[in-house]
């Protein structure tokens, strides 16, 4: 048997994501980004949002100053994602282009520092 036989199958990781209230995260997400949201824990300390194919992607409460954390979203349609989330607010710290890497990308940068960043090749 080699290698890829013997390995089972897992899931795609589910990213945690710092931030300094999870509820107002998760508002952001869902008002500004689109999310649907998921769940919220009593006591506010852990909660998720989804949206498609991206998700869930659980809010942890930290005490600021905490390291932001960066992903990478692939967009199927780069520009009408970008004119949608230009058109709902969210805070593009990184204007469309393409990269010298190649890639079409933008940036969005959430309440909390967290940075993603949608592509297509």
């Amino acid at each position: 048997m080699d290698t890829k036989e013997k390995m089972s199958a897992i899931g795609r990781p589910v990213p945690e994501l710092p931030v300094a209230d999870v509820e107002r995260a998760q508002q952001h997400y869902r008002d500004t980004l689109g999310f649907d949201i998921g769940w919220l824990y009593p006591g506010k300390e852990i909660g998720a949002v989804s949206r498609g194919d991206v998700g869930p992607i659980f809010f942890r409460k930290r005490k600021p100053p905490f390291e932001p954390a960066i992903h990478w979203v692939f967009a199927e349609d780069i520009d009408a994602t970008y004119q949608e989330l230009k058109s709902s607010g969210a805070n593009i710290v990184d204007p469309l282009e393409t990269k010298p890497w190649g890639l079409r990308q933008f940036t969005v940068q959430d309440l909390d520092g967290n940075l993603f960043y949608f592509h297509h090749d």
